[in-house]
């Protein structure tokens, strides 16, 4: 039986850019099962005291420039090529994450994600612009305006703050975080690790 990768995910961490592509990779050569789990950023740091790395380091001497280093290093060897630092980070991205509530189903959830990852992260909209966000989903074939009203119901909202709840309930408290049943690993650069214990190894 496959097992299933819960990808604790939010469009508005630059770090679950870099993690998705070689996320579906990983999968691919597991055989495993891709699930994502859409939480709210902001409310995840309130809730646990958390912020940015570069918030957060910027009175560490280096940390933020090797943390640079290695975001440019994940770069090169992924490929990512066509990555752009969204000049609006941190962003608000509510809507956004209230439309991968909004899904039918997880293959759509997905295809929203392949959809809207390089809206933001490449072309950087405005994620907080109805319109702009609607063209996207448009071009990508969704029901723009139906995923659209639907972010607005008390059902979707309530269950992204489900979600988050849940997720640092369970222990997390950043992007990107993924769980195989109740183990879980935080940062792209787990990646490697947790394809291991897809494949038989140890957490």
């Amino acid at each position: 039986m496959s097992q299933a990768v819960e990808f604790i995910f939010d469009f508005a961490a630059p770090n679950g850019y870099l993690a998705w592509y070689p996320l579906q990779e990983i999968v691919a050569r597991t055989g495993a099962n891709l699930l994502v789990t859409p939480v709210f950023l902001g409310g995840m740091h309130k809730l646990t005291g958390n912020s940015p790395p570069m918030v957060r380091d910027a009175g560490v001497k280096g940390k933020v420039e090797y943390a640079a280093l290695e975001f440019t290093r994940f770069l090169d060897r992924h490929g990512l090529s066509q990555f752009s630092m969204h000049p609006a980070l941190p962003f608000n991205s509510i809507l956004v994450q209230r439309l991968l509530i909004a899904s039918d189903d997880e293959i759509h959830r997905q295809s929203l994600v392949n959809t809207l990852l390089p809206a933001i992260w490449e072309r950087n909209i405005d994620c907080t612009d109805v319109a702009a966000v609607g063209d996207e989903l448009t071009n990508g074939g969704f029901d723009a305006r139906g995923l659209l009203e639907r972010t607005q119901t008390d059902t979707v909202k309530q269950r992204l703050a489900e979600n988050t709840s849940r997720a640092v309930e369970r222990g997390a408290f950043g992007i990107p975080t993924f769980f195989v049943g109740e183990e879980m690993w935080f940062g792209k650069e787990r990646l490697v690790q947790l394809e291991s214990y897809l494949s038989g190894g140890k957490p």
